[in-house]
């Protein structure tokens, strides 16, 4: 009798290698690694009110930037929603825009304005630049219109309808007809 070959056994596919942070859900081993949770925003977020304070405000991480400008655009920046919920706290205490932006200044100083206060010395900001820009655009007309003058006066006059401007006169121009009729 025939022996019967029993078939190999069949090896069983290599499993995939798990990346880091993959659980049988899919969860992250160590969340802190993905960075600070973040709430989720509402429509008190975006209240017109608060948009226009937080316009009004720089943010202080050194960006340049509004706080809103700064907390939706630049996700790592700590300072910007931390201004943020500074201004929603003032909020709830029933201050007014104006009383909030004016509980910033108090706190972090006139820095934190996106634009100074047009007084005292704060109006030279607002009035120099204008005023060099006009006395340079008058300088400039001043030249221009001297400059032109210089030159018309030193352009030859004209002594009646016989002069041209490649300055022969008649006689000249006479006097030329002639020798080329007379070389015809």
């Amino acid at each position: 009798m025939k022996q019967q070959q029993q078939p190999a056994p069949v090896a069983a596919p290599p499993q995939e290698e798990q990346l880091p942070g993959g659980g049988v859900n899919g969860s992250l081993r160590e969340p802190e690694a993905a960075g600070r949770s973040l709430e989720r925003t509402g429509d008190r977020e975006n209240d017109p009110v608060v948009v226009g304070v937080e316009h009004r405000l720089r943010c202080t991480c050194g960006c340049g930037l509004d706080v809103y400008t700064c907390r939706t655009t630049d996700f790592v920046c700590t300072v910007s929603p931390r201004m943020h919920r500074e201004v929603l706290a003032l909020q709830d205490q029933g201050k007014g825009p104006q009383q909030i932006v004016d509980a910033f200044v108090a706190t972090y100083g006139e820095v934190v304005l996106m634009a100074p206060k047009p007084v005292g010395f704060n109006l030279a900001g607002y009035l120099v630049p204008g005023s060099l820009l006009l006395l340079a655009a008058g300088a400039l007309t001043f030249y221009l219109r001297r400059r032109e003058m210089v030159a018309a006066a030193e352009r030859p006059k004209t002594t009646g309808p016989s002069a041209r401007a490649d300055g022969a006169t008649q006689d000249e121009l006479d006097r030329l007809d002639r020798a080329l009729r007379e070389d015809d």
